[in-house]
């Protein structure tokens, strides 16, 4: 990540806007049940918010540093932070209620790659479970501030059937500012064992 980016990513006005503008309108219409998956925290700017929306959440951070810095600052919070793999979660079948990713999407550098990270989220989640998020939209000046970072932004309509594509039911997209979605993870079916 550029230093610019970085920059911002950690400022408190970076928080205050996902906090403010982007957390709420992403998550309105979700249950997002005791258990939450965050994907990506960087800095923590959504983990603060979104960790006083649940009972617990686990936050997997693929930067060694963001993520020991996450883990002092949550010590003894409802907040556990792991290092690690995005597209390999450690997590087994169906262990959270909900996950989140806001944000990071486009920091993953392939369709591909992000694909595989949807698919871990889904696999992780439980039966009825929710993915929630946000992303930045395609843009001449997001592509000029990501300069010598990964830019892969996700363009919604292709979101919407990669995600049908993998599994996930009860899809809603917003697209204005920014890309925000909710994704189920299909429930059982009445009578299903």
């Amino acid at each position: 990540m550029n230093k610019r980016h970085a920059e911002l990513c950690a400022s408190p006005e970076w928080a205050a806007h996902l906090q403010d503008s982007v957390l709420p309108v992403a998550i309105a219409r979700a249950e997002l049940g005791r258990e939450m998956l965050e994907i990506g925290p960087g800095p923590g700017a959504a983990t603060e918010w979104l960790r006083t929306r649940v009972e617990r959440l686990v936050a997997v951070e693929v930067e060694a540093e963001a993520a020991s810095l996450l883990a002092d600052r949550y010590a003894g919070t409802n907040v556990e932070i792991h290092h690690g793999s995005r597209t390999e979660l450690e997590f087994a079948d169906d262990s959270f209620d909900s996950a989140a990713s806001f944000t990071m999407l486009h920091h993953v550098p392939t369709a591909a790659l992000q694909n595989r990270l949807l698919a871990e989220i889904l696999r992780v989640l439980r039966p009825g479970g929710v993915l929630v998020g946000s992303d930045s939209l395609p843009s001449h000046s997001l592509h000029e501030f990501h300069e010598d970072d990964i830019y892969n932004p996700v363009e919604p309509a292709a979101f919407l059937v990669r995600l049908q594509t993998l599994g996930y039911v009860d899809i809603t997209l917003g697209v204005g500012d920014r890309l925000t979605f909710s994704a189920h993870k299909p429930a059982p079916k009445e009578g299903d064992a």
